[in-house]
């Protein structure tokens, strides 16, 4: 079996205390830092931007793992990657007509990218761009806000994703996942978890961390 990457949301931790627990993750066996960019406009709440990864990434010994839901990705990719971003992920619905000169606008910067699609989106609409992307990201929830319950139905587009996909490429679920939905994700082909929630209100961050893995 593939190793899992765990991608711990920092939508869910103490912005007032951000360094302190970007070092907790990665002491308790984070693999990359997940970064949720919200712009207000493409999903309804606004949350970081480029100066909060660049005021983290000297203290990440880890990949900065950047998810950017937002409008208009491409004119944002020169910030988050001078900020430190290793891997930029963009959503296809923000790209569509677009979506293959976006992904070699971020190539071309030499870093890691991924395109995701919401709940609604079915996985055939971005078969055509899996030799062209280091991973595929599978919103499990409406994204916007952390929280939310698990969608069962989205997590069946895995295998799609996985039929249709190169060996090596990464295949990520974000959106109300515990030990029991990354199960589900990790049997139906998933190789990379996003928590938030469920790691920042355990008891013990580093159980968290491994049960996602096991």
């Amino acid at each position: 079996m593939s190793k899992i990457i765990v991608s711990p949301s920092i939508l869910s931790a103490d912005f007032a205390n951000l360094e302190k627990d970007v070092k907790e993750l990665q002491d308790c066996g984070a693999d990359w830092i997940h970064v949720d960019v919200m712009d207000g406009h493409f999903v309804p709440n606004i949350t970081i931007g480029a100066p909060v990864v660049k005021a983290i990434k000297p203290h990440c010994s880890v990949p900065l793992d950047v998810h950017l839901m937002i409008e208009n990705p491409q004119n944002y990719v020169e910030d988050f990657v001078k900020a430190g971003a290793d891997i930029i992920t963009v959503h296809y619905e923000a790209t569509k007509d677009m979506t293959e000169d976006v992904i070699s606008h971020i190539k071309s910067h030499d870093v890691l990218v991924g395109l995701s699609i919401k709940p609604k989106t079915k996985p055939e609409e971005i078969l055509e761009y899996l030799l062209l992307v280091d991973m595929v990201l599978i919103m499990t929830v409406e994204p916007g806000f952390g929280g939310q319950a698990f969608m069962l139905d989205c997590a069946e587009k895995i295998p799609v994703i996985k039929q249709n996909a190169p060996e090596n490429l990464i295949i990520q679920v974000d959106g109300g996942i515990n030990d029991q939905t990354a199960k589900i994700c990790r049997e139906l082909g998933a190789n990379s978890l996003v928590a938030g929630s469920y790691i920042f209100k355990s008891t013990n961050i580093e159980d968290a961390i491994e049960s996602l893995k096991k």
